[in-house]
């Protein structure tokens, strides 16, 4: 796969990650907290990915292993909200091996 569909590859699932939050979060009391520390985060890192900004992939792995534990953490605790939180973590999966995918390539590749 080359580099620019893995870039819009990982766009994609920050979207999608950014959605889920939207939807899951619509309702709650403290709405414009969560958007701003759940939601406003993949799509700002989706627009750095998609305008192919050095870091942003990096930045992507980084924060999904928060989004990970969030996550893991929601759906153990908070077994009504089970579905939004395996999304969550499904997403944030994809987006950490996404996002290493061309870092690892170049570990591992043939000198």
């Amino acid at each position: 796969m080359n580099g620019r569909a893995q870039d819009a590859i990982l766009a994609l699932l920050l979207v999608a990650l950014a959605a889920v939050y939207a939807l899951w979060f619509a309702q709650d009391r403290h709405w414009l907290a969560t958007q701003l520390v759940f939601t406003l985060p993949p799509l700002l890192l989706a627009l750095g990915v998609w305008l192919r900004r050095g870091k942003a992939a990096f930045w992507a792995g980084v924060l999904a292993l928060f989004w990970f534990s969030h996550g893991v953490m929601s759906a153990w605790s908070h077994p009504e909200t089970a579905g939004w939180a395996w999304a969550e973590l499904l997403l944030a999966l994809a987006v950490i091996g996404v996002g290493s995918g061309p870092g690892l390539r170049r570990r591992f590749a043939k000198r």
